[in-house]
């Protein structure tokens, strides 16, 4: 009982720092090394292991699985990206990458951690993200006026902290550029896996885009003193090239 007591009592830990992802575009197999040489010896066509990210080469294995409505809106957009356009490209129009997606973090992010709330901010397109810990939950108002990132509401369950995230704009991708419905809802179970690594197992489940929940894991590294710093993304300066 006193061990339950002191588990229940303990702070939770600091998130705190700047962080930078670790393999943020995930683990692809299939293809040989690039530049491999063929049994002729010359060197072969360098590959890539895993689809382009226009779509031209199909969809991943491990991409969320949609339904056929949103296969189709898939298609449509691969089709928009092969040809050249950024039609649908949020972040080369320096918009947010909206969630899940913000928590690639491809460039790195800060976590700032109080009490009642953490602050999650993206080196990319400079995007933000609170996560409210006071209790408070999500109103109709909130609702109905969804955002890029959402609202997110979390607690602690021991040393991993639980967030919810909801009111979600239906213009922005789960990855890559796979869409989604306004009923996508986001889970996340962050802990730390030792001191200086965190872990962010991301759940997604959305009835009207998905055939299942989709899940992947993110991973990053704390910088060090010295390296902790994130630089501004003065995204609009290249806004003359995006037609």
């Amino acid at each position: 009982m006193l061990n339950a007591q002191s588990s229940a009592d303990a702070s939770p830990p600091d998130f705190s720092g700047v962080y930078n992802p670790i393999n943020p575009f995930g683990n692809f197999r299939g293809g040989p090394p690039a530049g491999a040489a063929n049994k002729e010896g010359a060197p072969a066509r360098p590959t890539a292991s895993a689809p382009l990210s226009d779509g031209s080469q199909g969809r991943r294995p491990d991409a969320p699985s949609l339904t056929p409505e949103y296969m189709a809106k898939w298609q449509v957009i691969s089709k928009s990206r092969v040809s050249g356009s950024y039609e649908y490209d949020p972040v080369a129009k320096c918009l947010p990458p909206g969630m899940p997606a913000m928590m690639t973090m491809a460039y790195g992010m800060e976590i700032m951690q109080t009490k009642d709330k953490i602050t999650f901010f993206s080196e990319l397109n400079d995007a933000l993200r609170r996560v409210y810990l006071d209790g408070r939950k999500a109103t109709q108002k909130i609702m109905d006026d969804p955002t890029y990132a959402g609202y997110s509401t979390g607690h602690w369950e021991g040393d991993t902290l639980v967030v919810e995230t909801v009111a979600l704009r239906d213009d922005t991708f789960i990855e890559g550029f796979t869409p989604h419905s306004d009923a996508m809802t986001v889970h996340e179970r962050i802990r730390f896996l030792n001191s200086g690594l965190l872990e962010d197992h991301i759940t997604v489940t959305d009835p009207k885009a998905l055939t299942k929940p989709w899940e992947t894991v993110k991973t990053y590294r704390r910088a060090n003193k010295g390296q902790d710093e994130l630089r501004e993304f003065a995204c609009p300066e290249g806004q003359e090239s995006v037609k």
